[in-house]
């Protein structure tokens, strides 16, 4: 496999900077912008859900952030790092048991209804805390939402709810789904109405061919100014990367986000004229790649063969070989780049296939004489090419220290039904993404209790009964620097018991035609709502 030699990333990686920094009108100056146009993006997958209010991950949101929007955004300006949408103003109780919002006047969906504070309260109660996939933790003790006009909201808990998790949480758990749609159903996350989405932002969905794109077309009524410029964005669905940039080159799309072009064309596609590479625009999105374990698995329900499985992994290799460089080795479940909670102080477990063979002896799983000690099924995700060849260097692994691990690749839809619905795996390999505070995105990946269907959640059947404590004590404490210790105590009970396996974490690409403007300018911009996007004549 390929290698790009640590001078050549940094060398890419500088000019990548450079290129990003050019490309931003609110870092030195104005940029003029052309309105009208159509952007052609690369997908490399079609979400079964397209409501981000129900499954609030990045492959919906890519799409479906341009038609529903949530309370606030990521900002790399705004104050606390966040920019108004839906909501003007947000302020939390000294007590933590209420947050107030008041939310933007003029605002009709795309059917013309007014927007009011009847839709965050049912987005809230009804879908955020019982259908969504992170909101069923961030607002597990919202007990009320009161709204005593069109255009406030004040959140009610139950129970002390840190400011700080709901602040943080805006951009992630708080899309709004009009009240008048989905008001009366009996299965909402059923619903087809999902996926023919009704929002407020500045693209409406217009159509969908099923293998083959996704097309939005502009709100003309959008409450955003003069925005948005583009007349329309065509996802062209490409499963393919390399499909993805070719199809660049040949300028039949004009933009490839999360790393969709090979990490190892990426120095050739730099010096491609009329592209840029931008390395901004996912501060706020960083992935982990984990192996999630399914427990009920009777050797895997056993700490020592877990123990032996991350011993076999050689993270470093997987960093240089996978991720060409591109990526650092995790420590733990909660990433290095978020300081405010990260600590290194948490058991290791390096590359060792002596040590991983001796515990899985001392476990009683001794090598047959075909050499195998057991089988067991792998998945790997299908939404990264990182992901798939991970799959394919823990199979290797793996057999070095006696266990036979089974590749089963699915499409994304079959991959989700397999491990977050039927639980018909044994090991599966998960971009997991961490979203600034661990109660976002993070502890759900460990927590139990969690129904069956809930994707990108803890479906392996771990239970811990004291991590469950710790989390939920951690949701409740207000006072900011407590909170931050609990949250380095549950990055060392999780490497303690190993309920999944952190390898790595890494950040992502944008490959874009000179000619799209306003690429990159946010902590979350491939799946932020493009209002100001253009493509200049």
């Amino acid at each position: 496999m390929v290698q790009i030699s640590l001078s050549r990333r940094a060398l890419l990686h500088s000019s990548a900077l450079v290129m990003a920094s050019a490309a931003l009108p609110r870092y030195g100056f104005a940029q003029a912008v052309a309105k009208g146009g159509r952007l052609i993006v690369a997908a490399d997958s079609e979400p079964r859900n397209l409501n981000p209010a129900i499954v609030a991950s990045n492959g919906v949101f890519f799409i479906s952030s341009k038609v529903i929007e949530p309370l606030a955004e990521a900002s790399f300006e705004g104050k606390d790092g966040l920019e108004p949408r839906l909501a003007t103003n947000w302020e939390g109780s000294s007590d933590g048991l209420s947050v107030t919002f008041r939310l933007r006047e003029g605002v009709v969906w795309h059917d013309g209804t007014p927007f009011t504070s009847a839709d965050v309260a049912f987005s809230a109660l009804e879908v955020w805390k019982k259908q969504q996939n992170l909101g069923r933790l961030v607002f597990a003790n919202l007990q009320a939402v009161d709204t005593p006009d069109d255009h406030t909201a004040v959140f009610r808990f139950s129970r002390p709810t840190p400011f700080q998790l709901i602040r943080n949480s805006l951009p992630v758990v708080t899309s709004v789904v009009a009240r008048h749609v989905f008001e009366g159903m009996d299965d909402i996350a059923a619903s087809p109405a999902n996926n023919q989405l009704i929002g407020t932002g500045p693209f409406k969905l217009a159509e969908h061919k099923p293998g083959e794109y996704y097309r939005l077309e502009r709100n003309d009524a959008y409450w955003g100014e003069d925005k948005p410029y583009l007349d329309e964005i065509v996802y062209r669905v490409l499963p393919d990367r390399a499909a993805a940039a070719g199809a660049l080159e040949a300028g039949e799309i004009q933009l490839a986000a999360f790393s969709q072009v090979p990490l190892a064309d990426l120095e050739r596609i730099s010096k491609v004229e009329g592209l840029k590479v931008y390395s901004k625009g996912y501060e706020a999105l960083t992935y982990q790649l984990a192996v999630e374990i399914n427990h009920r698995r009777k050797e895997l329900a056993d700490l020592k063969v877990r123990q032996a499985i991350a011993h076999a992994i050689d993270k470093d290799f997987v960093v240089k070989t996978i991720f060409l460089g591109y990526a650092q080795s995790s420590t733990g479940i909660i990433p290095q780049n978020a300081p405010e909670f990260y600590t290194s102080d948490v058991p290791a477990y390096p590359f060792d296939p002596a040590r991983a063979n001796a515990l899985l002896d001392e476990a009683g799983y001794t090598k047959g004489a075909d050499g195998k000690r057991f089988s067991l099924k792998l998945l790997p995700a299908p939404y990264f090419g990182e992901t798939r060849q991970f799959g394919d260097y823990l199979r290797q692994a793996l057999a070095v220290i006696g266990i036979d691990a089974r590749i089963v690749n699915n499409d994304s839809a079959a991959h989700q039904k397999a491990v977050y619905t039927d639980h018909d795996f044994d090991l599966a390999v998960a971009p997991t993404v961490f979203r600034g505070d661990p109660a976002i995105s993070t502890t759900i990946l460990v927590r139990s209790g969690t129904p069956a269907g809930v994707p990108f959640s803890n479906q392996g059947g771990y239970a811990n009964t004291q991590l469950d404590a710790l989390i939920d004590k951690a949701n409740e404490t207000v006072n900011v620097a407590a909170r931050t210790e609990l949250f380095r105590q549950f990055q060392r009970m999780v490497a303690e018991d190993l309920p999944l396996i952190n390898v790595a974490e890494w950040g992502f690409i944008t490959v874009a035609s000179a000619k799209v403007s306003n690429v990159s300018n946010n902590p979350r911009w491939a799946v932020s709502n493009w209002a100001d996007t253009a493509l200049e004549s």
